[in-house]
């Protein structure tokens, strides 16, 4: 009985925004909120809204059956409806046009599906409004971020090429007994050096 409980909470009724739950988009642009619902039983006379901030209302939609496209009820007019029912996937998404600060926020997508002893679901999505120099600065500031981190990774491989040299150095000019200590010593001087260069490279981005 457990079992069985388990299995039927697992193919109920489902409302997914996809792999994360935050989209960031440029002011003045259009960004799309995605959103798709799933359900083991089919769904009939389906009602879906969207909410901004929990409250305000922001698109009203009803799906009759698996063989028809949703019918919109109400609708801000700045959102427009670009899912589709009738292909693989249940996608409800919206989109909404010339973004603004103000449209930073949570947008909420719930489902209510009556066939399916009016199961109930939503998701959530967070938007965040950024200023295109904000975004540009970000952009610089990861390349920057990439080539140093490159320039680090150059200057271990270089350490570790060089220690290889001089262990081999080492092994054919060097006795038996004094190899093993010298090549002991240098290791450790080599690591230690190595460790206090890495750490004090990647200091110097987050300074800057």
């Amino acid at each position: 009985l457990p079992g069985l409980h388990i299995f039927a909470i697992a193919f109920a009724l489902e409302v997914s925004v996809g792999k994360t739950n935050t989209v960031m988009a440029l002011n003045n642009s259009n960004v799309l909120l995605p959103c798709v619902f799933s359900t083991c039983i089919g769904f009939q006379d389906l009602v879906f809204t969207w909410y901004f901030n929990t409250t305000e209302l922001i698109y009203h939609g009803k799906i009759k059956n698996k063989a028809s496209e949703p019918i919109c009820v109400w609708h801000n007019p700045r959102v427009e409806f670009v899912g589709s029912t009738t292909k693989k996937d249940n996608n409800i998404s919206i989109v909404l046009n010339n973004v603004e600060f103000s449209d930073a926020g949570k947008y909420t997508c719930h489902v209510h599906n009556p066939k399916e002893k009016n199961a109930k679901h939503n998701a959530t999505i967070f938007l965040t409004v950024v200023h295109k120099m904000v975004e540009t600065d970000n952009t610089v500031t990861l390349i920057i971020v990439g080539v140093v981190g490159g320039l680090i990774g150059l200057l271990i491989l270089f350490m570790l090429i060089k220690k290889v040299v001089l262990f081999i150095i080492k092994k054919t000019q060097d006795g038996k007994g004094v190899k093993e200590c010298l090549v002991s010593s240098s290791g450790n001087d080599n690591t230690e050096n190595g460790l206090a260069g890495s750490k004090a490279e990647q200091k110097a981005p987050s300074k800057a």
